[in-house]
């Protein structure tokens, strides 16, 4: 197989055009921090703890939603139909949200972007490891992490290039009568609609999933697809591969089904897996990057500048994923980014207890997102898309998603609680924990996968 000319060009083509979804995933998740101070003046909810906890969560809440619903239709209808649903919702959002006139409204948007979310999220990481070659599957469905990334820091910059500076004695009523309270937070999602018709429009391009082709009895579709990929004799390996899978398995997927041992094993593996790269707690980083670096002694413009920083860090560490995932071996970066996590949150911890503040924390924070961003973020996107057999791919996923998000919703919501309760460096030292245990999971539970075709690798779990 590997002497096949792959089609590198088509290949690539087609997993950026899938990876859109991610760079749309990654602006709409983090848009709203750079937001935050200036929307939550403007509806009047700066000293509402609960309705700040709902603005930020409430997008969460749209990705349930859409994880339930591509699970339930996406081994039906196929990857491609619901992605470029998720590219409507994406483009839906980002002008209602920032045409929004009361809170309600907004956060009605919010929701329906969120429903894209968990759409492009649980799909896009699929579609890529069906098209792509075995032996590059990992770097393949990185593009989708590293699209994710771009995302967080295409938002990062835009908020940063969108906001006038503010003055550190600025009053929340001049805050919420200048530009930044007024418009420029506006422009802040407004700014999502370029990527997201570029995203709706593309997707009608791209061709179905070849396996989810054959699995709904369209054989010769998935070998023209295949063959385009990597040519003749490679199509019609993989194309009967592909039937074999399927032939192993019944005729009709049930919920009693799912919970026979071997396949609810692997769910079970896939929702702690997914539940871990949320609790290991970096996204409080990205989300509540106000309140983190307000602790650590900056203002409201250093900190969106620091933001920007942490994103660049984010991407070129996510770079570097690409190129040693396929290498070093999914297993081996987990453990990597479990353990390291865990010692430099540690020490974090550490600085806020002892008040420190200034470039030294700074480091550490940049420290701690690289590495997340060269293990976690992009491996475990990896595993998930697979892990689970063929037939029943698009479903287990979903149900790997449902988790990844439904843990993010209540991280996301429950932080400000647990931060007052037992202070930032007491939730430091959570997270430092919550990596510790993500080892010993990851050293004891998850195989490697590195260079195994998707019907070896169920064959073998």
């Amino acid at each position: 197989m590997k002497e096949t000319k792959f089609n590198f060009k088509y290949i690539s083509a087609i997993s950026l055009v899938s990876a859109l979804g991610g760079l749309l995933f990654g602006y709409d998740w983090v848009v709203i921090g750079g937001a935050k101070p200036f929307y939550e003046l403007f509806f009047d909810i700066a000293s509402n703890p609960q309705f700040q906890g709902w603005a930020m969560s409430s997008a969460l809440v749209g990705c349930i939603i859409g994880v339930v619903i591509s699970g339930m239709l996406s081994d039906k209808y196929g990857r491609k139909k619901l992605l470029i649903l998720a590219a409507a919702l994406f483009l839906s959002s980002a002008i209602g949200t920032g045409y929004s006139s009361n809170f309600t409204i907004f956060i009605m948007y919010r929701i329906i972007g969120g429903v894209g979310i968990g759409l492009a999220s649980n799909l896009s990481p699929v579609y890529i490891a069906e098209i792509a070659p075995y032996h590059l599957r990992g770097r393949f469905v990185a593009i989708n992490q590293l699209t994710i990334v771009i995302g967080i820091l295409l938002a990062q910059i835009i908020n940063w290039m969108i906001a006038e500076p503010v003055s550190a004695t600025a009053t929340s009523s001049e805050i919420l009568n200048s530009w930044n309270g007024q418009i420029g937070w506006r422009f802040m999602f407004w700014a999502e609609a370029i990527p997201a018709s570029l995203f709706f429009l593309l997707m009608w391009f791209v061709p179905d999933s070849p396996r989810w082709m054959v699995a709904q009895d369209n054989s010769k579709k998935a070998f023209s697809v295949l063959q385009r990929i990597g040519g003749e004799n490679y199509a019609s390996t993989v194309v009967f591969a592909i039937q074999e899978s399927i032939n192993k398995t019944t005729s009709k997927i049930s919920s009693r089904e799912l919970l026979k041992k071997p396949l609810f094993q692997l769910i079970i593996l896939g929702i702690v897996l997914a539940v871990f790269q949320q609790w290991c707690g970096i996204n409080i980083i990205f989300l509540y990057a106000q309140e983190i670096f307000a602790s650590a002694g900056y203002s409201v413009s250093e900190t969106m500048f620091n933001v920007v920083v942490t994103g660049s860090v984010n991407l070129v560490f996510t770079i570097l994923a690409m190129a040693l995932v396929d290498k070093v071996g999914r297993k081996a970066l987990l453990k990597f980014g479990s353990i390291g996590l865990a010692i430099v949150y540690t020490v974090i911890g550490f600085l806020y207890k002892m008040e420190v503040q200034g470039l030294f924390l700074l480091i550490l924070i940049l420290v701690a997102i690289g590495i997340y961003a060269m293990s976690l973020a992009p491996v475990v996107w990896v595993v998930l898309s697979e892990m689970f057999p063929n037939k029943h791919r698009g479903t287990a996923m979903a149900i790997a998603t449902f988790a990844l998000w439904t843990s993010n919703i209540l991280l996301v919501y429950f932080f400000p609680i647990i931060n007052s309760s037992i202070s930032i460096s007491g939730s430091f030292w959570l997270f430092a924990v919550i990596c510790l245990l993500g080892f010993v999971f990851v050293h004891y539970k998850i195989n490697e996968t590195k260079g195994k075709s998707l019907e070896e690798i169920e064959d073998q779990l």
